[in-house]
């Protein structure tokens, strides 16, 4: 008997996790398409831009060996076909696709200038076209960073650390911390230097300065834009329905709901229209689950429903400095937090962590583990789906 075809659409946390897991089963020909050939580590590309980490592995680090990678871009997926076209014009055919091509960080068009002079960090190679304006940039010279969520605050914090001059502009700091944590993360971006401008909204950028909403204007020889997440097209333009975002639609199991054999996992999924936050935390656990759906599928066996459980959100405030912020299971913020110099210790213990985990699951497949949270039905019945 053939070996069953899979083709995983996407070579980050998810993706590659994804990969490795699958291998629990000898019958199965796994095929990664991804279109960077070496492994982004995301939750670093601010510390590209400092100078301080490369914010790339080698894939011979992370993913088994057996696993084909395909250094392309997936342009469509003809799901009638069980085919992904390419863009090189080359297809692959499977028998179960996973669907894992994450999150984007774009620059919104409906602000003036911004397209043109503000820079996204969210992905690599906008994080080295950032990197080669900075080197244009003197160190005392004004950048702004828009968005105080995580992104943000570690981007900003990072930068001030190596002696710029940064200014946050935000709604809110942190705002899916609890009170205590915003506020440790306030004291230590203070501490840096970074001037904060709270309940802020960025009306036009232009090349040497940020516009507020109160006419407010903030001097910028470099404006970096951390605020929102987006999601590839993918899904959308392959016809296959998906939430507001974009982001594909899926039952609990993370099958999609137009075909049994595409099954989601990390940022781009939107089960049952009620997504869970975008972050490389949940984005393992969900991809574990999607391989364990694909296997359960290939068993015979009926797929379980998502129950992934939240421990909490690291945030780095430079190399020595940080915030763990506890939460419950639900994802929803606890007011209990750590601070300062060992939170940057659990932080760094963490991001190297992510890649052992991936390194792990390759040696060793259904090795990943990561608690059951026991609430989402639960918030299922709060939540409205959104298609």
């Amino acid at each position: 008997m053939s070996p069953t075809r899979i083709v995983v659409v996407g070579g980050g946390y998810a993706g590659v996790l994804a990969a490795n897991r699958l291998r629990q089963r000898a019958d199965v020909d796994i095929t990664l398409v991804n279109p960077r050939p070496q492994f982004v580590e995301r939750i670093r590309l601010h510390q590209l831009v400092a100078g301080n980490d490369d914010a790339i592995e080698d894939y011979s680090a992370v993913l088994a060996d057996s696993v084909k990678l395909v250094v392309d871009s997936a342009r469509r997926i003809d799901a009638a076909a069980h085919q992904v076209q390419l863009g090189s014009g080359a297809s692959l055919d499977y028998d179960y696709l996973i669907y894992a091509v994450g999150s984007t960080a774009p620059v919104p068009p409906s602000v003036p200038g911004a397209a043109e002079f503000a820079y996204p960090l969210g992905e690599l190679e906008a994080a080295q076209r950032l990197t080669a304006r900075l080197a244009d940039v003197p160190l005392q010279a004004p950048i702004v960073v828009v968005g105080g969520g995580l992104t943000g605050i570690e981007a900003a914090s990072e930068w001030a650390e190596a002696g710029r001059n940064v200014t946050l502009v935000t709604g809110a700091l942190g705002p899916s911390l609890a009170r205590g944590g915003r506020k440790s993360v306030a004291k230590q971006l203070k501490k840096l230097g970074v001037t904060v401008v709270e309940n802020a909204t960025v009306t036009q950028v232009d090349k040497d300065r940020v516009i507020l909403r109160d006419g407010t204007q903030l001097p910028s020889a470099a404006t970096v834009w951390t605020a929102g997440f987006g999601v590839p097209t993918l899904a959308a333009d392959s016809g296959l329905r998906t939430d507001r975002l974009g982001r594909l639609l899926t039952d609990e199991t993370l099958t999609s709901v137009d075909d049994p054999t595409i099954i989601a996992a990390g940022d781009a999924a939107s089960p049952s229209g009620v997504p869970l936050r975008m972050s490389c935390q949940l984005a393992m656990p969900l991809a574990s689950h999607a391989a364990d759906t694909l296997l359960a599928r290939l068993d015979g066996t009926k797929p379980k429903d998502l129950n992934p459980a939240s421990v909490g959100q690291c945030i780095s405030v430079g190399r020595h400095g940080g915030t763990i912020q506890m939460s419950h299971f639900n994802d929803e913020a606890l007011p209990m937090h750590l601070g300062g110099h060992l939170a940057a210790t659990i932080k760094e213990s963490v991001c190297k962590g992510t890649v052992s985990f991936l390194a792990k699951e390759a040696r060793k497949p259904g090795s990943y583990f990561w608690p059951k949270g026991g609430k989402r039905q639960k918030n299922l019945r709060k939540g409205t789906a959104s298609v």
